[in-house]
């Protein structure tokens, strides 16, 4: 499923070639997605600009000054900028269409994402409005996380993949940032300290800024905004190597399930 950096990683692919964009149809081959495409998209949208392409969470945002289209990418959804005549593949559902000729194509082979639109701020939309803050944007700290977590008993690794707590964090990422940050993910979030959320805050940065660099996790039907695979091609210290030694202490790691995702830690390293 693409996370936070590979929708990230598109944004920023797409961001360029349609910001001012005028557009001039959608073209609607398969209206059932996750929610069915609303005909407000489809007759209010053309005509417009796209003023910016924006990110909350998983939801990338095509700005204008008459509403927002959110798109989710699902389980298997992409985004291409291509030529508008180019011929649609069989899950190409979707086709933004440009007045200078160019589309921007949602394609989406599980039709579990969804193309929606408001006319509201989006940030005021119901699949937004209650989710946590962005965890590259400067309101996130380990002094919130801390807050969040006060009387607690919920795991720290399910706390910290909640989207009411902090969006974006992924099992990938939740594992990775736990171990850079030396927490052990079955400790109850309510009984850690101030400054180990400080490191924890700090590795979850680190973790999604190394893999928005990397252009995203490895995903084999991932493609970002210019046709090109997202890799996570970071160095994974522990996720998907139970069994092989630890990086820091050569113990070996282990795996275990949390609410049905693989876990992966080392019980050395890791309090």
């Amino acid at each position: 499923m693409p996370e936070l950096p590979e929708v990230e990683t598109t944004r920023r692919g797409i961001a360029p070639h349609v910001t001012g964009r005028i557009v001039s149809r959608v073209l609607v081959r398969e209206p059932r997605l996750r929610w069915p495409v609303p005909h407000a998209l489809i007759e209010q949208l053309p005509g417009q600009a796209i003023a910016s392409v924006g990110r909350r969470g998983k939801y990338l945002l095509l700005e204008t000054a008459a509403g927002a289209a959110l798109v989710h990418l699902g389980m298997s959804g992409s985004l291409r900028l291509i030529e508008a005549d180019a011929p649609p593949g069989t899950h190409d559902h979707v086709d933004i269409v440009f007045a200078d000729g160019h589309a921007l194509r949602f394609r989406d082979p599980r039709r579990f994402g969804s193309l929606l639109w408001t006319t509201r701020p989006s940030q005021e939309h119901p699949l937004l409005r209650d989710l946590g803050p962005e965890p590259l944007d400067g309101d996130f700290s380990g002094g919130y996380l801390s807050a969040a977590a006060r009387g607690r008993r919920v795991a720290v690794k399910p706390f910290i993949m909640n989207s009411h707590v902090v969006v974006g964090v992924g099992n990938i990422y939740a594992n990775e940032a736990l171990y850079l940050a030396g927490i052990h993910p079955r400790r109850a979030a309510g009984r850690i300290g101030r400054d180990r959320y400080h490191r924890l805050a700090a590795a979850i940065r680190r973790v999604l800024d190394e893999s928005i660099t990397a252009g995203g996790t490895t995903l084999r039907d991932f493609i970002n905004g210019v046709g090109e695979p997202g890799y996570f091609a970071v160095h994974l210290r522990v996720y998907g190597r139970g069994g092989e030694p630890c990086p820091g202490c050569a113990r070996p790691i282990r795996e275990i399930r949390q609410g049905q995702r693989s876990t992966f830690y080392c019980p050395a390293c890791q309090k």
